[in-house]
């Protein structure tokens, strides 16, 4: 994904980044389970992909994206009504797989949209934050996701 701002120097949107990345691969996962009609296996999937969204979603939601909507209320407002919207029709394969026969084109659309959406994000509301925040509002988004921590590997979030 992007690398041309910087942004991603700071731990905090490198994190999210990465968990971008990882979401982005798992989508790919249950579009190959989509052509292979294996509903079972995009039920399992989508479950990976909200248990790797709910401490991000935490750290944009409760950290960052408070910040941004002072500048940028209306765009701030439409990504969260996406993360609803995501947070549904993933939520949908909790536990299950859907038994309705609808569900797998839901999931295709709703993860169609989170591509864009990820890209809305690394392309606006990462350099945007880079340029606005504060040393001190930084630190509040560290907060954040230091309390509800990351599902990426160990290894992944070690800084070099």
């Amino acid at each position: 994904m992007c690398e041309y701002c910087g942004c991603q120097s700071l731990a905090t949107i490198d994190e999210l980044t990465r968990e971008h990345d990882a979401v982005v691969d798992l989508i790919a996962g249950v579009e190959s389970a989509y052509a292979a009609q294996d509903v079972v296996r995009m039920a399992q999937t989508a479950r990976e992909i909200a248990a790797v969204l709910a401490p991000h979603t935490e750290v944009e939601e409760h950290g960052l994206f408070p910040v941004m909507a002072e500048e940028f209320p209306d765009h701030i407002a439409a990504l969260e009504e996406e993360h609803r919207r995501i947070e549904s029709v993933l939520g949908e394969a909790a536990g299950r797989t859907p038994a309705d026969p609808a569900w797998p084109g839901r999931l295709m659309t709703v993860l169609a949209m989170l591509r864009d959406h990820i890209l809305k994000e690394q392309d606006g509301v990462f350099p945007a934050a880079l340029a606005s925040l504060s040393t001190e509002e930084w630190e509040a988004v560290e907060m954040v996701r230091s309390r509800v921590g990351t599902l990426l590997p160990a290894a992944a979030t070690e800084r070099n």
